[in-house]
């Protein structure tokens, strides 16, 4: 890619090397540190393998897990509770769905209602008005004289 340069040969550069800086204490004594010994020591215990061997070592008493704190209340209370007040959610719910429902069919028997009286005296206005008016006006000419527009009998 790049031509080989073979009269100039690179510089040689030594290698940096960074040593780390110590941290020092925020106070202006620090406590040594000591190793903390047990207070008793540890009855050492020897296992035969099957193959033989050997293996020493110390016994590790199982640590013990804290004791789980009991409720003062059962789950099984919690859980009756918690579904009577999930029931009685539900129960509001459809008390308020059969309301809902009860006042919609209110609302399209009044509109039926309210329709049928409408049309029927629609209807009605239809039957006992005049038979002969057809609506427009009706004239009728016998022996007019028609003078400037206007009719004379």
């Amino acid at each position: 890619m790049h031509p080989d340069h073979t009269l100039n040969a690179p510089a040689v550069r030594a290698p940096e090397v960074h040593h780390p800086t110590p941290i020092t204490p925020a106070g202006p004594y620090a406590a040594p540190v000591m190793p903390v010994q047990p207070g008793t020591v540890p009855a050492v215990a020897s296992v035969v393998l099957p193959d033989g061997r050997v293996v020493t070592g110390y016994a590790v008493t199982p640590m013990q897990p804290e004791p789980v704190a009991t409720p003062t209340v059962s789950r099984t209370a919690v859980n009756v509770a918690l579904g009577g007040v999930g029931f009685l959610a539900v129960c509001g719910g459809l008390l308020m769905l059969t309301t809902f429902i009860t006042a919609l069919a209110a609302l399209v028997t009044q509109l039926i209602t309210l329709a049928a009286v409408i049309f029927g005296g629609w209807i009605a206005v239809q039957i006992f008005s005049a038979n002969g008016h057809k609506g427009g006006t009706t004239v009728n000419i016998r022996k007019a004289v028609i003078k400037r527009n206007r009719f004379y009998q």
